[in-house]
């Protein structure tokens, strides 16, 4: 299986937020609206997975001046710094059905790589105590329990700083 990362266009805002509402819980999964308001804030950090024409995953995030990733990002575009310093990861969706094929970790990648090509001081991230690992084995460090309370949720800050 051949896996194709290329930029979203916002024709595609219907299927990612499809993509969305499959990978994590309501209370997390950002809606068709926000998904669109974003991608008219930072379409170009909008990155998607295809195989044989179909999007399986998709990676994005706005960009900020601190390394950190407070709960308001995620719902105030305005606080998207395009000449920040840090990307930011919103969201990694990858479809169950195409899991465990390294589509997760390559979108990662690519936009950790897209990142340092921009001259980015790193990535950051929040996650869930069982993706440390995942995200550790892509040189993210885990600075412990995140203040965020997104969906309810337990997060973990985590950083991919660049020297």
């Amino acid at each position: 299986m051949e896996i194709r990362i290329r930029n979203a266009s916002k024709e595609e805002a219907g299927i990612l937020a499809e993509i969305e509402a499959e990978c994590f819980p309501k209370a997390e999964a950002a809606s068709f609206e926000e998904i669109k308001e974003r991608m008219e804030a930072f379409l170009d950090c909008f990155f998607v997975a295809e195989t044989e024409g179909k999007i399986v995953g998709f990676i994005n995030g706005g960009v900020t001046d601190k390394p950190e990733l407070p709960d308001e990002f995620y719902h105030n575009t305005s606080l998207h710094k395009p000449e920040g310093g840090y990307q930011t990861v919103f969201g990694l969706d990858v479809l169950p059905a195409y899991r465990h094929r390294k589509i997760a970790g390559n979108l990662l990648d690519f936009m950790v790589s897209c990142a340092r090509k921009q001259g980015k001081k790193g990535v950051i991230l929040t996650c869930k105590e069982h993706l440390i690992h995942f995200y550790e084995g892509h040189g993210f460090v885990n600075y412990g329990i995140s203040g965020s309370e997104h969906g309810g949720a337990v997060w973990h800050d985590m950083r991919n700083l660049f020297s």
